[in-house]
């Protein structure tokens, strides 16, 4: 299960104010701070049977060699908080742009009924975000979180849209934990909460949502 609380960051100067907080720089765990560019690709069939049965397919490059191909489905947010089952399975010689193999989820019971629902269907890229996240961990002394400011753009057959956000993931410790940092930066820097992943957000461009 992934767990995130999400926020609109109205302009790229909140998230480098973000990025050098005092209040995050105290419970920031040494040596945890990176950035990497991404680019996720998202699938479907023509006929977007994933999108039907509230599942996401996603191939994400991460920096210059690392692949991982991720599943998600059941997911659900109020109050900006994002639930989600999640599979990810990191893969070495990936041709880029290239649609996955599904059996590479068969071991898994989800994967199994993915592999019913799209048949023999071919898959399609339907929309791709490519972005660069700022991230590190941060650790309060009941929960553990990774802290991630993106910035770049969602690309679509049908339109782009620029992404500037704020994430707060829960590794350990309670939901509440994660409210608990989120409210503090909200007030701050003035932040909305967002219930629209990036794949919502692309989904709507392509008036599919």
């Amino acid at each position: 299960m992934e767990i995130e609380l999400k926020y609109r960051v109205d302009d790229r100067n909140k998230s480098e104010e973000i990025w050098h907080d005092d209040y995050l720089a105290s419970i920031e765990e040494e040596d945890s701070r990176n950035k990497v560019k991404m680019q996720s690709l998202y699938f479907d069939t023509e006929d977007f049977d994933l999108v039907k049965n509230d599942i996401a397919l996603r191939v994400r490059y991460e920096g210059e060699s690392k692949v991982v191909l991720t599943l998600k489905w059941n997911g659900r947010a109020e109050e900006g908080l994002h639930r989600r089952e999640e599979i990810n399975i990191p893969v070495s010689g990936f041709e880029a742009g290239k649609a996955p193999n599904l059996d590479i989820f068969l071991e898994t019971e989800m994967g199994k009924d993915l592999l019913e629902i799209v048949k023999d269907k071919p898959l399609i890229k339907i929309m791709e975000a490519n972005f660069l996240r700022r991230r590190f961990r941060v650790d309060t002394g009941d929960c553990i979180c990774e802290v991630a400011l993106d910035a770049g753009d969602i690309k679509t057959p049908k339109g782009d849209e620029p992404i500037c956000e704020l994430e707060i993931e829960l590794f350990s410790g309670k939901e509440d934990d994660v409210f608990y940092i989120g409210s503090r930066l909200e007030e701050r820097y003035e932040l909305r909460k967002d219930n629209q992943s990036k794949f919502a957000r692309g989904l709507k461009l392509l008036g599919i949502i």
